[in-house]
């Protein structure tokens, strides 16, 4: 029998590097150089094919400066509301799906997982387990609700947390079934990279011995960038050619002023006015 042709596959491409920016930065050029032409359940008519593959990320150094890339395509204020979004729960309070409304948050799926009629706190459960036995393989959770996620109109892309201590550093690896490169990917290690900090923060604070965070790793089974904003897709590109890496990144302390501008805006009330 003859070779099968693979050109056609998804392909399978791994990134590594110290910091978040660097990983992030190198993934999304690898999918849109590497990844295939597919089209996706999104796409309107006209819309060319989004570029695809399955992408594995490593982060040796995931807390090292530079943290953030100027290119990832929301403000700084909206990105401090994301992480307080994933690790407080600021907006469990919209999970209202009768209403019209969402049907979940991370936070929601982390910390409150309910089933059967209970309600399980899996970040608990994490750092519990991972203190008792910090070499277990069983320190994982999980969003994926099977008898309600296949029919959701948005359901969960990250499905899972999994953890285990080597030495003294809390590892973390995060398993996505669909994640947007550009649009989303970064946000979403810089929110789970937080909520490893709280994870290693906590266990220190039990076992009452120093754990740092170690590495992270992020697992996209469909790693994409969509046809529908190739444009705005290429003004990051050019961004590429034009600076470089330190032009392209901004450190933690160079963020905080906007952070805190996030802060003061999730304690305004619906009129505007500060609480």
């Amino acid at each position: 029998m003859g070779k099968k042709d693979l050109s056609n596959d998804c392909p399978v491409i791994k990134v590594e590097g110290e910091t978040l920016p660097e990983v992030w930065e190198k993934s999304v050029m690898k999918c849109w150089q590497g990844g295939i032409a597919i089209r996706t359940e999104y796409d309107k008519a006209g819309d060319p094919p989004s570029r695809d593959c399955t992408m594995i990320m490593e982060v040796t150094h995931p807390f090292k400066e530079p943290r953030l890339h100027r290119a990832f395509p929301a403000g700084l204020e909206d990105l401090e509301i994301y992480r307080q979004e994933v690790i407080f729960g600021i907006h469990d309070d919209w999970i209202k799906p009768e209403e019209g409304k969402w049907e979940y948050t991370y936070h929601e799926r982390l910390f409150n997982y309910k089933a059967e009629g209970k309600s399980v706190d899996q970040i608990d459960y994490l750092v519990r387990k991972l203190s008792e036995t910090p070499y277990t393989r069983r320190a994982q959770a999980v969003t994926w609700k099977a008898w309600l996620d296949p029919e959701c109109s948005d359901s969960p892309c990250m499905q899972r947390f999994w953890l285990r201590i080597f030495e003294d550093r809390l590892q973390l690896n995060v398993h996505f079934r669909s994640n947007d490169a550009f649009k989303a990917a970064f946000m979403n290690m810089f929110a789970f990279t937080e909520l490893q900090k709280v994870i290693a923060e906590k266990i220190s604070e039990k076992i009452d011995k120093k754990i740092n965070v170690g590495k992270y790793l992020h697992i996209a089974d469909s790693y994409h960038i969509y046809g529908s904003y190739y444009q705005d897709f290429k003004g990051f590109l050019d961004t590429l050619k034009k600076r470089s890496f330190e032009e392209r990144t901004w450190s933690t302390s160079f963020a905080e002023p906007f952070f805190e501008e996030g802060r003061k805006r999730l304690k305004k009330d619906k009129k505007g006015n500060l609480v």
